[in-house]
């Protein structure tokens, strides 16, 4: 019906993500059990990876193995999953921050994952990034260093906001 795909594989066992790439879906999402075969089919691909690192926090398992899908070229975004059910905190540079750590993802990595990825998997391919022509939306931090950022484990919050080029 040209609906985009995006399907939640692979969060308890694996298989999920073989279906989200042979039906080219924009996205796959959790991944906690993925294995060697699904890291390398979606490194192979053009469906982004999709960490869910709240889900991980807040049922207590393994986290989606995002340095190996980076290591072996693949595309991985970061989201929070907040739900009641297993993702409740919703703190997204939280969950990333901590992502980082275990996965041992640099600060680019990480906002990679958490802007221009993020926007490729729910197909918006007209933000993510600071470009002519792309929309304008960003966050500006109280810190003359970027790695900051991370580096307090979502403590520091963003002290302005811009949407479309216009501050809010």
């Amino acid at each position: 019906m040209g609906f985009d795909l995006a399907l939640h594989a692979d969060q308890f066992t694996p298989g999920g993500s073989a279906l989200a790439v042979k039906f080219g879906a924009k996205s796959a999402d959790h991944l906690e059990a993925s294995t060697e075969r699904e890291i390398s089919l979606l490194a192979n691909s053009d469906t982004i990876a999709v960490a869910l690192p709240g889900a991980s926090i807040g049922l207590g398992c393994a986290f989606t193995p995002a340095r190996k899908i980076l290591d072996q070229g693949g595309a991985l975004a970061i989201a929070s999953d907040w739900n009641p059910g297993s993702a409740p905190m919703g703190d997204l540079l939280v969950q990333a921050s901590v992502l980082a750590t275990f996965e041992k993802l640099s600060t680019a990595e990480v906002f990679a994952g958490l802007t221009f990825r993020a926007a490729a998997a729910l197909g918006l391919e007209d933000r993510g990034k600071l470009k002519v022509g792309q929309l304008a939306d960003f966050i500006l931090f109280p810190t003359s260093d970027y790695q900051d950022i991370l580096y307090h484990q979502g403590k520091m919050k963003p002290t302005t906001v811009w949407k479309r080029g216009a501050k809010v």
